[in-house]
């Protein structure tokens, strides 16, 4: 059972140090210096093009460092961007699950099948159809909504 334990720790650390791994190379990528950088090296290496003749060489340097740093990149972005995904999702379940008029059917929509994606696509569609149907733009959900929506959570705050 420890060796079961260890291997889930084992797990555990390499995936945390890729996690700081991505979110610290995705940041630092994500700037400005890094285009910089990349766009200095590319001059660079265009520049350096008659001193080696265009060989093949000369262009296999930048062929496959570009395929590499491409090839990783995407790991890198993936993970980050799942990260992203999620805690966007758990943000969206939170503000669904703390609205009293929100559907808690929505909750966790993302983990639906296609189908059953489909069918809610619909069922939002339809709504939107009939909200356009409205002639008189304050019948729809309106401002005046909204504030009402405001009050009554404000006073349910100072109720507490």
């Amino acid at each position: 059972m420890s060796t079961k334990n260890n291997k889930k720790k084992a797990k555990g650390g390499v995936a945390k140090m890729f996690d700081r791994f991505s979110t610290v190379a995705t940041r630092v990528t994500g700037r400005p210096i890094a285009f910089i950088i990349a766009f200095v090296i590319i001059v660079l290496w265009a520049v350096s093009g008659p001193i080696f003749h265009y060989s093949d060489t000369w262009q296999l340097v930048i062929n496959t460092g570009t395929t590499i740093i491409t090839f990783l990149m995407v790991f890198v972005i993936q993970q980050s961007q799942n990260k992203d995904t999620m805690a966007l999702q758990l943000k969206l379940n939170e503000l669904i699950a703390s609205s009293k008029d929100a559907s808690n059917r929505l909750i966790d929509v993302e983990d639906l099948t296609p189908e059953e994606l489909e069918i809610l696509k619909k069922f939002y569609i339809h709504l939107s159809s009939l909200a356009e149907k409205e002639s008189d733009f304050k019948k729809m959900h309106s401002i005046e909504e909204a504030a009402e929506r405001h009050k009554s959570k404000l006073k349910a705050m100072d109720k507490r």
